[in-house]
């Protein structure tokens, strides 16, 4: 009897194939409501999930031949990981999937912000060219300070690409020695604070979890220069959404 694996949100044709010709029965379940979720889950074997599918405790529960869960991406907050360790149900992740796309997506974010494109491309859509206003707060980024908070696979790649644009790189990661950064050729920020007081961009790679939520918020932002770019592509909730609008 084969094994088999629901697919609960898109996935390429390549992947499903791929678990097709191993000898596993693939579901793809993409418009089920979580009602359909939880009705069905007994079924399967292995579930596959994005980010957008909420793996409870009640779904776990509810899947009394899961066996493992797996996450087409890096973060596994959208899984109850304590709750599956507690039914002997594996969870896995794929933490090399996005790291290229979300750095260059970074640096994308940077030059966008430094350049002030986003709101010169919404005033050219409402039919007005005004280059003196956004051109005077306009910045180049060569010479300038990035800090990176986390220091991980995207974090590094971050790093690499901003050094290759000519800007000083300064890294804060307490979870990375002192020995790593000077293998890689980074400086080590000992304390956050020092890259809020130094950076004129700042970016934020760190994983989701009870010690990140709110990790920057009112306190942080009152340490930071005057002008400062901050870049979040982690989760949301990392920064204090209120905080940040208070500080703009």
């Amino acid at each position: 009897m084969k094994k088999k694996v629901l697919v609960k949100e898109k996935l390429a044709p390549e992947g499903i194939a791929y678990l097709e010709e191993q000898g596993f029965q693939v579901d793809v379940g993409t418009d089920w409501d979580e009602a359909e979720l939880l009705r069905r889950i007994p079924e399967y074997h292995a579930l596959i999930v994005r980010s957008a599918t909420k793996v409870t405790a009640e779904v776990l529960r509810a899947g009394t031949n899961l066996q493992v869960v797996g996450r087409a991406g890096v973060g596994v907050d959208n899984i109850d990981v304590k709750e599956a360790t507690r039914r002997g149900i594996i969870v896995v992740n794929a933490p090399q999937s996005n790291v290229l796309s979300a750095a260059e997506h970074t640096i994308a974010m940077i030059l966008a912000c430094a350049r002030n494109l986003a709101q010169a491309h919404a005033d050219l859509k409402a039919g007005r060219w005004e280059k003196g206003k956004w051109g005077r707060n306009a910045v180049e980024v060569r010479g300038k300070t990035l800090g990176i908070i986390g220091l991980g696979r995207i974090g590094f790649l971050v790093a690499e690409d901003a050094r290759g644009l000519g800007m000083n790189v300064i890294a804060y990661d307490p979870y990375v020695p002192a020995e790593r950064f000077h293998e890689l050729g980074l400086e080590r920020a000992d304390h956050p604070d020092r890259i809020y007081r130094e950076a004129d961009f700042i970016t934020v790679h760190l994983p989701k979890n009870p010690e990140t939520i709110g990790f920057i918020s009112d306190e942080e932002f009152a340490k930071m220069k005057d002008g400062v770019r901050v870049v979040n592509v982690a989760r949301g909730g990392i920064i204090d959404e209120e905080a940040w609008a208070r500080a703009i």
